[in-house]
């Protein structure tokens, strides 16, 4: 799977060489636990690089959309009149105990609460997290 994505990458880029150097690499995601792991992971990036205090001000991140997407269904159109348009996600759409389709098997609750509480831990070595001060999400969501 690597050696497809590094042709493609290196002519677009018009270089030769490895695609995945140095501490970047493709990881296959075998189970949800992983893939979940994963996803947080990417969604605090803005926060672990003190780029933004707050899963909603995470500019560029999958958990910002999930949010903003959360936000409009709650409003029924935008002030333009127009309706929420967003780039297509794999939904998060509960236990994995329901009859479900195809997505994500973890509430959307769930996964801002993992995201929220795994923000706010400080890790040796990362300069950035969310701020005691800053109420859980769900909370502010709440309001």
């Amino acid at each position: 799977m690597n050696e497809p994505i590094a042709r493609q990458a290196n002519g677009e880029d018009a270089c030769t060489g490895r695609f995945w150097e140095g501490r970047f690499k493709s990881q296959a995601l075998l189970d949800e636990a992983a893939l979940l792991t994963c996803m947080t992971y990417v969604d605090l990036n803005p926060i672990r690089a003190t780029l933004a205090n707050t899963l909603e001000a995470s500019d560029f991140t999958a958990i910002q959309i999930r949010i903003r997407r959360h936000q409009e269904a709650h409003r029924s159109i935008h002030a333009d009149g127009e309706p929420p348009i967003s780039p297509p996600l794999l939904p998060l759409v509960g236990g994995e105990c329901q009859d479900r389709p195809l997505g994500i098997p973890f509430a959307f609750s769930d996964y801002l609460a993992l995201v929220d509480s795994t923000g706010r831990a400080i890790i040796k070595g990362k300069r950035g997290y969310i701020p005691e001060h800053v109420q859980p999400i769900l909370t502010r969501f709440e309001h």
